[in-house]
């Protein structure tokens, strides 16, 4: 009780801290998950150390082929200097081709990572976002996206 109390104290205290999130951000998000693959990617501001993403992005590997779009709530705290650490929960929907099979699938996300404000309106961003999904075909355990992103800022 006492470890849950100290940190509700620290995250309140980082909650408190002032940082800047751009209105938009706008960019790539380059990981892996089950395969290579892209995303454009959105992010838009909604109060002092909250904002939303959003995801259109592909995946491509041996065994299928997918389309999805997710969408995040994140929380965003400094580290130090133009350092932020993020961390945030989502939800997503897409469609597959593996083959003679194809369908939709969705799929429940969390989010962390880190990223770096430059003086000139670019973002660059390491996260890690498991995925769970709800498709047999496609995917119904945890998968693993670990992906690069550069945005830029609006």
């Amino acid at each position: 009780m006492k470890n849950l109390i100290f940190l509700s104290i620290i995250l309140a205290g980082f909650a408190a801290h002032s940082q800047t999130i751009s209105k938009n951000a706008l960019g790539l998000r380059i990981g892996d998950n089950d395969g290579f693959g892209g995303e454009i990617s959105y992010q838009r501001y909604l109060q002092e150390n909250n904002r939303l993403e959003f995801d259109l992005g592909w995946r491509d590997s041996n065994n299928v082929d997918a389309f999805k779009l997710v969408g995040l709530y994140q929380w965003v705290f400094p580290i130090e200097g133009d350092f932020n650490w993020f961390v945030g929960a989502g939800a997503g929907i897409g469609s597959f081709d593996a083959g003679e099979n194809d369908g939709i699938f969705a799929l429940v996300a969390g989010d962390i990572g880190v990223e770096y404000n430059f003086e000139f309106p670019l973002i660059l961003s390491l996260d890690f976002r498991p995925e769970l999904g709800f498709n047999n075909d496609y995917s119904d355990d945890l998968g693993l996206d670990i992906a690069l992103g550069i945005r830029y800022q609006f």
